[in-house]
């Protein structure tokens, strides 16, 4: 059989318009206990791809558990790309179990949804457990979540790649949305961002900006 290629995306990749991210429990004493990630990367990559979905126009769920009560207000990296946008609070340890949270995944009505949160174990994979088992598509950012221990978030990892879900990173998630340079409406927008939270590479962009006028689109 001679296969036929075309200059079009595979249709797994995300883009702007074909999925919802659901940001979970990012709270004080949820990252309190985190000890997978560093503090300052969890943030950075909680900052970073909440400013990529805000830029792209990505319909964003935030929630919380026991925010008045227990856990604490949502990280100011994440609210503060969503100014005045509603914190869904929980009882709930799994957000699908939550009616005003899947009232607004009804009311969205994307077939995928991007999963980032606290703590990967319990908080991500409820939710990415339950989306599949109802048909959805579920893709996890891996390096913007967190949990108790490193082999917590690496076994929670794993039990969601059996189960089907996509695992990604944070700076993927923001390249994968610009993907093509040539997207002039949402390039400074893009490169912004990972100066700001993209480490190494924004200090690259950073660089090549300054030294040489440097353009990835030329």
């Amino acid at each position: 059989m001679t296969l036929t290629a075309t200059a079009t995306p595979g249709k797994s990749l995300l883009s702007p318009t074909n999925h919802a991210l659901v940001l979970i429990d990012y709270q004080s004493q949820m990252a309190f206990a985190t000890k997978s990630i560093d503090a300052t990367v969890l943030r950075n990559n909680a900052a970073l791809i909440s400013r990529g979905a805000k830029s792209f126009g990505v319909p964003t769920i935030l929630t919380t558990v026991a925010e008045k009560s227990f856990s604490g207000p949502m990280f100011s990296e994440v609210t503060d790309a969503f100014p005045g946008q509603e914190l869904l609070d929980r009882t709930s340890m799994n957000t699908w179990e939550d009616a005003a949270v899947i009232e607004e995944v009804n009311r969205i009505a994307k077939p995928r949804i991007v999963f980032a949160g606290l703590w990967t174990s319990v908080c991500i994979v409820g939710p990415v457990a339950s989306a599949i088992d109802q048909g959805f598509e579920a893709y996890f950012i891996a390096d913007a979540c967190g949990d108790i221990s490193t082999e917590a978030h690496e076994r929670a990892v794993q039990r969601m790649i059996q189960l089907g879900a996509v695992p990604m990173t944070a700076l993927q998630y923001l390249l994968e949305l610009q993907r093509d340079w040539a997207r002039g409406e949402t390039y400074e927008s893009t490169t912004g961002i990972a100066k700001q939270w993209g480490g190494a590479y924004g200090l690259g962009v950073t660089y090549a900006k300054t030294m040489f006028g440097a353009s990835e689109g030329h």
